[in-house]
């Protein structure tokens, strides 16, 4: 499907209501860039790095496995790690089995989490594609139900509902700075925002998906690299994002996997905040000047994952 019948702001509103029970509604903290070592500026940060399994992708998993029929092999994900976590920690809320398929290039982090939660863990493979293909082959042989990562309904309208927190939390927000990996989390925002709030994509450079989809007219391949591959490197954007996209989001703005880095140690000295590369390159393209809001931008940054071991304690 690629139009934008399946993922209404109705249905994430009645999905927010069914999934609310098991998520959390995550902080807001209002910032100074001047903390950050930038030019002094008002910021919010949404603190989606503090929901269940470490990242926004639970409340996809809870949409899908809350919404649909289970079957006894129970269900199974290819994943760079987060959307991993947060299959396995919702199916062992449910008590269904879950398979979980990772590439090589997953962090140690991720690894760690999936199995903390039980799951069945396969690594193999170099990038997400190869962990891809592996569980469409489990679960067309073992009947388990597939959980996309970012190109299902069920998933965008689950990542809908952060749209729909952070405007209820922020009533002025005028900018949301997004990052994008397969385009699940900014296609669900949009879907619910419509126009409202300016949404930006940010990007690593190492894996421009939407900036190439954009430049293509359509979802094309595109690098899978750089220091955010486990979370930012599908090869392609969604086909049901993408009309969203095109119609509601900016065009991407790329960062760099120093800029990434740089908003990783900030956000750490400035506000101890522990966020993985994927869930820091929104705050990277602000405070690497890659973008630059208007004066009057009231604007909001999304923190989106935290599954990393970059503090590591003795």
């Amino acid at each position: 499907m690629s139009d934008l019948s399946a993922v209404t702001p109705e249905r994430i509103a009645e999905t927010e209501k069914l999934i609310r029970p098991f998520i959390r509604h995550t902080p807001v903290m209002r910032v100074n860039l001047k903390d950050f070592g930038a030019k002094a500026r008002s910021v919010d940060l949404k603190l989606e790095l503090l929901q269940h399994s470490g990242s926004f992708k639970v409340r996809g998993a809870f949409a899908s496995l809350l919404s649909r029929e289970l079957p006894d092999a129970g269900v199974v994900a290819a994943s760079g790690g987060n959307h991993g976590a947060a299959v396995a920690y919702a199916a062992r809320e449910r008590g269904v089995p879950a398979h979980i398929f990772v590439p090589s290039v997953s962090s140690q982090a991720k690894i760690d989490l999936i199995r903390s939660y039980g799951a069945d863990l396969v690594v193999g493979g170099d990038r997400y594609a190869d962990a891809l293909a592996a569980s469409e082959r489990f679960a067309a042989e073992s009947g388990a139900l597939p959980i996309h990562a970012y190109d299902q309904p069920e998933t965008l309208i689950g990542q809908g509902t952060l749209g729909k927190e952070i405007e209820e939390d922020l009533p002025e927000m005028t900018t949301l700075l997004v990052a994008v990996g397969g385009g699940g989390l900014i296609g669900g925002i949009a879907s619910w925002l419509r126009g409202r709030v300016k949404i930006v994509a940010v990007e690593s450079d190492g894996a421009p998906t939407l900036y190439e989809a954009f430049k293509a007219g359509k979802p094309v391949d595109a690098p899978a690299g750089g220091i955010a591959a486990d979370s930012l490197a599908p090869k392609q954007v969604g086909q049901l994002m993408f009309p969203v996209a095109k119609q509601f989001v900016e065009p991407p703005v790329l960062v760099s996997d120093q800029d990434i880095l740089d908003a990783q140690k900030a956000l750490w000295s400035g506000a101890r905040l522990v966020a993985e590369p994927g869930g820091a390159a929104a705050f990277a393209a602000l405070l690497s000047g890659k973008y630059v809001p208007a004066p009057d931008e009231r604007v909001c940054v999304l923190v989106c994952g935290s599954n990393t071991t970059a503090v590591k304690f003795a």
